[in-house]
């Protein structure tokens, strides 16, 4: 592979979340019960991100996703989400009946957000960017880490008076009393950075799991009482892994054998370091998302949930047999060819997901079975 074919590699894969809106699915859930929380605050990368990337700054990845036919769907214009329309987290703030979460980057008065901030930034890694930088693995176009939406958060804390945990003053405790805090997938971004390198899945993997792990009891520290976590997806069923990978290396769904294989083991590790904090923690109620095995139910049976595109980009360049090419991705000018209904493709860019999945799995974790313990726990 070219230093240019990478470098292109590398920018798109780190740009990578009232009433219930839900679409029915072939399966029956009730709505969840009145919730009486009234802020949430997210985490995570461009899975999760509702327009931080947006302020990165001139020269990035990421100018794209300022482009049409982003945010087509729902919003008629980009909004810099990585996506047709909205995020999982966007369903699960308008089904708890609050307002979609502003990006903490777009606050002009921090003070007047009283429905919660959103911390999540596109490409953003577990590990801090120094190791990668230090490393040679980057190419500076997302500085931002997880340890970055800390700091952010802890500004934003300290824009309501609070400068420490919850039973510091009032003014800490007012911040996240009645607040969910909401960490979507990270890490996924990691294990992007090196490819071709020599370091080891094995010491990204080791050092994400500490880093997000230590990141929650953070949280839990200053005060947090319920806390949702996402595991990583199936990377190995986004359209770029397909793209990349060899034909041989496929697992009994047609997803990139290597790279689930990898996903799967850390999520193995990550939720046993949840059963850590629990222990530690017994006030706070942790629930962890089977992002895994959600979205693969997807893909094993696509028509339960509407879908009729499973590795195939909704937006892309129109090369066979993925509509997809690293040089020609949605939103640049060489992207020609867009599908009529994203609602029934999984993919909308290569290496995100459409508004429809992102309703199908939004339902899935807040309905169905794929959260631990039940979602309707917090709502209790």
């Amino acid at each position: 592979m070219s230093s240019a074919s990478t470098a292109v590699i590398f920018i798109l894969i780190t740009t990578t979340t009232t009433t219930l809106f839900f679409l029915p699915t072939t399966t029956t859930a009730a709505a969840p019960p009145q919730s009486s929380f009234k802020k949430i605050y997210a985490f995570g990368d461009s899975f999760t991100d509702t327009g931080n990337t947006k302020s990165v700054g001139p020269g990035g990845g990421f100018g794209h996703v300022s482009n049409p036919p982003y945010g087509s769907t729902y919003f008629h214009r980009p909004t810099n989400r990585y996506s047709d329309g909205r995020l999982v987290i966007d369903f699960v703030t308008q089904s708890l009946s609050l307002p979609l979460l502003p990006p903490y980057r777009s606050l002009r008065d921090p003070r007047a957000a009283r429905n919660g901030v959103n911390f999540a930034v596109g490409g953003a890694t577990a590990i801090k960017h120094a190791f990668f930088a230090k490393n040679n693995l980057t190419l500076d176009n997302t500085p931002e880490s997880i340890q970055t939406q800390l700091r952010w958060f802890d500004e934003f804390l300290a824009s309501q008076g609070c400068n420490g945990t919850a039973s510091a003053s009032a003014a800490c405790g007012a911040a996240v009393e009645d607040a969910l805090f909401w960490v979507g997938e990270i890490g996924v971004n990691d294990y992007a950075y090196i490819l071709g390198s020599e370091i080891s899945g094995d010491v990204i993997q080791r050092l994400s799991v500490a880093t997000v792990t230590n990141f929650l009891e953070a949280l839990l520290k200053r005060g947090a009482k319920n806390m949702v976590v996402q595991g990583l997806p199936p990377s190995g069923c986004l359209t770029l892994a397909m793209y990349l990978a060899p034909e041989d290396d496929r697992d009994e769904l047609g997803c990139v054998r290597s790279a689930n294989n990898q996903t799967s083991v850390h999520n193995s590790i990550y939720q046993s370091k949840l059963d850590g904090l629990r222990a530690r923690y017994p006030e706070a109620s942790i629930v962890y998302l089977d992002y895994w095995n959600a979205y693969r139910s997807v893909v094993r049976n696509p028509a339960k949930y509407g879908m009729k595109e499973t590795f195939k980009a909704c937006c892309g360049s129109g090369d066979p047999p993925y509509n997809f090419n690293v040089f020609a991705t949605c939103g640049t000018p060489g992207a020609a060819a867009v599908c009529p209904d994203p609602a029934h493709y999984i993919n909308w860019d290569g290496v995100h997901l459409t508004e429809g999945m992102y309703r199908v799995l939004a339902d899935m974790f807040v309905n169905g079975t794929f959260s631990s313990p039940r979602f309707s726990t917090l709502l209790a």
